[in-house]
């Protein structure tokens, strides 16, 4: 793995309520010289479903623990190398506890993405006329609270004679993409909508022994969720931790088993700043032919 760096492992996590001072730990200082011991697994995917996040952490502070006890806490975690840190997930503390582990105080968090909140919002949007279903996205995220972001691909439909809807966001999300042919999901707090079974940009990322690739590829077939369409075909490959692939970004695989593009379907991630390899594992599926 010639020119792949895996030490020097570093993270970051900060947690708090939106608006508010929290708190930051991972790099040393006074109170810190080396680390507070962590470990993390996290869980993501391209669907209309909830990314995950569980982190242990050993010896915070009292007051940081009860900053992670107050509603609608915010936790984000950044990881890498060196200074080469990226975020690897961010979302609201779902539940948090905290017990003795022999001499040593562990807290565990559990942290979801702002799916919650996408589903829990209710909104209300009219147009006259002919409107552009990108302007309805737009503006449904907007009376969410989150950010979106459209593929470099994506294509929208018009709605002639105005439209009109109060209701839960997610069912104008879900109807908005279904008549543009996309999809969307949350990833790190962010609304993506794009293409079905395609990349949210062009940039590509290269996946190969001299990238961190550990093994070999495991050849997947992974059920479509329309019927009328074959399998979905792909790799789950697994690799040292590198926080710049996220779900839905375009992949070079490079490997003795099979060299193609493919785009990040799922993932995993798992870390121990103690024990173990900070690793990933992807589910590369190929992109659609459209």
């Amino acid at each position: 793995m010639a020119g792949y760096k895996n030490f020097d492992r570093q993270y970051r996590l900060a947690a708090g309520q939106g608006g508010s001072t929290g708190f930051e730990v991972g790099e040393t200082s006074d109170d810190y010289p080396v680390p507070l011991h962590i470990s993390f697994s996290i869980e993501k995917s391209d669907l209309e479903t909830q990314n995950t996040g569980k982190i242990e952490i050993w010896n915070l502070k009292k007051s940081h623990i009860t900053q992670l006890e107050k509603n609608k806490c915010i936790c984000s975690l950044r990881a890498g190398y060196g200074s080469n840190l990226s975020l690897i997930f961010s979302g609201y503390v779902s539940f948090t506890s905290t017990i003795m582990d022999n001499a040593d105080r562990k807290t565990t968090i559990e942290v979801l993405d702002s799916l919650t909140e996408i589903r829990n919002t209710y909104i209300s949007i009219s147009y006259k006329g002919t409107v552009n279903w990108k302007t309805i996205l737009k503006d449904v995220a907007a009376q969410i609270g989150v950010a979106v972001t459209f593929s470099y691909n994506a294509e929208f439909k018009d709605v002639t004679n105005g439209y009109s809807y109060v209701g839960l966001a997610k069912n104008v999300l879900t109807k908005g993409c279904e008549c543009c042919g996309l999809s969307w999901s949350i990833q790190n707090g962010v609304l993506q909508i794009k293409k079905k079974n395609d990349s949210i940009s062009k940039k590509v990322y290269l996946l190969s022994a001299d990238t961190g690739m550990i093994g070999n590829p495991e050849k997947v077939a992974v059920t479509s969720d329309d019927d009328t369409e074959e399998n979905m075909v792909g790799y789950d490959v697994t690799y040292f931790l590198n926080g710049s692939i996220n779900v839905n970004d375009y992949v070079k695989l490079e490997s003795d088993m099979v060299t193609g593009y493919f785009y990040v379907y799922s993932q995993q991630i798992t870390g121990d700043n103690v024990a173990g390899d900070w690793t990933c594992t992807s589910r590369l599926l190929e992109l659609s032919s459209s």
